[in-house]
């Protein structure tokens, strides 16, 4: 449990960070950090705090879903936004499309470890991840198509309101899956270990007769 819950909190900051990343690199970022983006120009409130106010709306449509949050639920709105909010403060926007083409894809790849991070803690999904799979139960639709609902809804209304729409959008569009993919089977916190001493026990043993 300890190294469960350590790994939910490492997970949701890591995310917060490498979010902010993709922001600082100005080429595009994920479509709900464009609606953030897109409604943080118009209020003056921060990405960072925008994007926790978004996880808390999102949330309370969870409840003609039916859907539960858990633990992770609650920890990802308090903690995704605020981590990002704090580390737009200190890193400073790039300049140059190397420097910026290098930010993204730290950003794009850090999101990714951050996601088998806290998903394979397994204290409950993200609010806008809980939201599509509450869609899916309830309505019957795909997942595919409740994510490409919902992403793109979000997505055209934050670039209508002036979110940073690019390539980067693009790239993590096309790469955060197949990232995750490979990041949550070595994360996952209820993957078997094989301890050592279980492999030198095996050594050690002879074959049956």
């Amino acid at each position: 449990m300890t190294r469960r819950v350590i790994q939910l909190l490492i997970g949701l900051v890591v995310y917060g960070v490498g979010c902010a990343l993709t922001v600082e690199a100005g080429l595009g970022v994920d479509p709900w950090t464009v609606f953030a983006e897109g409604v943080s120009l118009h209020t003056g409130i921060g990405i960072g705090w925008m994007t926790s106010i978004i996880g808390f709306v999102v949330l309370l449509l969870w409840i003609p879903l039916r859907q539960k949050p858990g633990i992770g639920t609650i920890a990802n709105i308090a903690l995704v936004g605020a981590s990002m909010q704090v580390a737009l403060g200190i890193i400073p926007p790039m300049h140059g499309p190397m420097a910026q083409f290098a930010m993204l894809l730290g950003g794009i790849v850090l999101v990714a470890i951050a996601s088998g991070l806290y998903i394979g803690a397994h204290f409950g999904p993200g609010p806008r991840d809980g939201l599509m799979t509450g869609m899916h139960s309830r309505l019957g639709w795909p997942i595919f198509a409740c994510r490409a609902l919902v992403e793109l809804s979000v997505l055209t209304v934050g670039w209508l309101l002036g979110g940073t729409v690019g390539i980067g959008t693009v790239l993590f569009a096309v790469l955060i899956g197949p990232l995750v993919h490979v990041a949550l089977p070595l994360l996952d916190s209820r993957r078997p270990v094989r301890t050592r001493q279980s492999s030198q026990t095996a050594v050690a043993s002879p074959p049956a007769a």
